[in-house]
C-alpha cells in the first residue's frame, strides 16, 4: 500500500501556534473531511520532513499526537495508518459528560492542564483496584 500524496500545506509565519501543532491541525482537517480515510497509508516521517522542508522532529512530533488522540496508527517498519473513527454508539453522550466533568473541574478551580494528570491518575488507580480483584 502506498500513501496518498502529500497535500499542500503553507506555513503561516504569524500564526503563534507551534508548527507541528498546525500540521496535527492540518492531517485532522484531512482525516475528518475524507481526504485520508480509515485505512490510508500517511506518507512517512521522512518523506513528509523532505517535500515541506520541515524538521523531521516536528513531523513526528505531530505524528505522535495524532496517534496519541487516535486518529492515526503507527508500526514500526510499515508505517502510520488512518484509524477507524470511534463508532461506539454511546460517544456523544461520553463526550457530553466530559464536557460537564472538565467544567466542573475548571468550576472548582483546577487548571485545563491538571486535569488530564487527575484523570490518569484516578485510571491508575482503577486498574490496580481492578486487577487485584
Amino acid at each position: 500500500m502506498t500513501a496518498k500524496p502529500i497535500p499542500s500545506f503553507e506555513v503561516d509565519e504569524s500564526s503563534d501556534l507551534p508548527l507541528w501543532v498546525r500540521l496535527r491541525d492540518r492531517l485532522v482537517y484531512l482525516i475528518n473531511t475524507g481526504y485520508y480515510k480509515p485505512g490510508d497509508q500517511l506518507p512517512t516521517v521522512r518523506k513528509f520532513a523532505s517535500e515541506l522542508c520541515i524538521s523531521y522532529n516536528t513531523i513526528s512530533k505531530a505524528y505522535v499526537a495524532l496517534e496519541r488522540e487516535g486518529y492515526i496508527s503507527t508500526t514500526q517498519g510499515r508505517g502510520a495508518f488512518v484509524c477507524e473513527p470511534d463508532g461506539a454508539p454511546d460517544a456523544p453522550d461520553v463526550d457530553a459528560l466530559m464536557e460537564d466533568f472538565v467544567k466542573s473541574c475548571l468550576e472548582k478551580g483546577m487548571a485545563y492542564d491538571d486535569i488530564p494528570k487527575r484523570i490518569n491518575k484516578t485510571i491508575r488507580k482503577l486498574k490496580r483496584e481492578y486487577e487485584k480483584k
